[in-house]
């Protein structure tokens, strides 16, 4: 692809490639019958500010949450409901964002301003490791092998941290503006997002350049990928959503329904559906395959994080909330649930 295909396309407009398909696909219309009977959405007490990042565990039997007011929350899931079973405390800074490991269930990690990152263990529910880093970490992820987490931090170091020995294996600045980090499934390669709308690809464990892809006009903010390893994603200060083929590293379609930069990304357990959300008072729900509209979730203020559950079409994400009914500058810090029956 040459230097920013994408360039002609500004904010909500569609690019060449966006093709509208005929008419949903049986897929679609199978969903939109689920959510119709399934699209209420419950609040639930998280945080006494707002809430930056929402996670669930490999087994999809807990979420955590992580919030400006410095700890982690866990939640179980009981049904339609999720249950707070512990709050986290420890950080000194703000907690902005957290994942687990790909596939412990009682292992989750926080990456705060303060400078460290802490391991959690949810049977003790103790803190098992707290490792300092260089700078304020803003963004962090486990290697789908377990064995390594990578922390950025706001001076756009990436740092490689051995998860058993709790040290640091390498460390990388980079140039430009570091937004989100992930391995690939495979877990050979390491994907960043720029603030230069770039993706850039290195090896790894090597960590040698391998590609870098001019693919938004503006900031790239955030990057997935598919549980099935056929596609990623990425989010755009241009309010577009762009999917790339894993293998051939080409766009092979865009998602323009939103206006606002995307800020949050997640694919449903089966690939099929990416939810994606922003400033928009809706979180859009696509068809991978067509990018077709397949429902949105309404929401009062702007969305900082979406999480798909791993095995039920279950949506956890977390807005700006304010508490209307009291005080308007006070956050509230709830963590929400969607695709919830209708009668619960």
């Amino acid at each position: 692809m040459g230097p920013s295909a994408l360039g002609q396309s500004g904010p909500g407009s569609m690019a060449p490639w966006c093709s509208v398909s005929s008419g949903p696909t049986r897929y679609v219309l199978g969903m939109q019958e689920l959510f119709r009977g399934h699209s209420k959405t419950r609040e639930f007490p998280a945080h006494s500010a707002k809430v930056h990042s929402v996670a669930w565990s490999c087994d999809g039997r807990r979420l955590a949450s992580g919030s400006f007011d410095k700890t982690a929350s866990v939640f179980l899931l009981e049904k339609d409901r999720l249950v707070k079973e512990n709050n986290y405390r420890g950080h000194g800074d703000s907690v902005d964002q957290l994942c687990w490991h790909p596939s412990n269930p009682d292992l989750f990690v926080t990456a705060s301003g303060d400078k460290t990152i802490r391991i959690w263990d949810v049977r003790t529910t103790k803190c098992i490791a707290t490792v300092n880093t260089k700078g304020e970490n803003i963004n962090i992820c486990w290697s789908p092998d377990g064995q390594t987490i990578a922390v950025g931090n706001k001076d756009d170091v990436v740092t490689f941290i051995d998860a058993k020995t709790h040290r640091s294996k390498a460390e990388e600045q980079f140039k430009f503006e570091v937004n989100e980090i992930s391995w690939n499934n495979d877990n050979n390669m390491f994907f960043l997002t720029n603030g230069n709308g770039c993706i850039n690809i290195l090896s790894y464990p090597e960590l040698k350049p391998v590609q870098s892809i001019n693919a938004h006009p503006s900031n790239c903010i955030c990057i997935k990928f598919d549980p099935m390893g056929k596609y990623f994603a990425t989010g755009s200060a241009d309010a577009l959503v762009s999917l790339w083929d894993v293998d051939e590293l080409v766009c092979v379609r865009c998602f323009s329904r939103l206006d606002w930069p995307v800020r949050t990304l997640s694919f449903s357990h089966d690939g099929k559906m990416l939810a994606s959300a922003s400033e928009d008072h809706f979180i859009d729900i696509a068809e991978v395959e067509t990018g077709d509209k397949l429902w949105e979730v309404q929401c009062e203020s702007p969305t900082f994080t979406v999480a798909w559950h791993p095995k039920r079409p279950l949506l956890a994400f977390a807005c700006d909330d304010k508490d209307g009914k009291y005080d308007s500058s006070r956050e509230t810090g709830t963590v929400k649930l969607f695709g919830l029956p209708n009668d619960s």
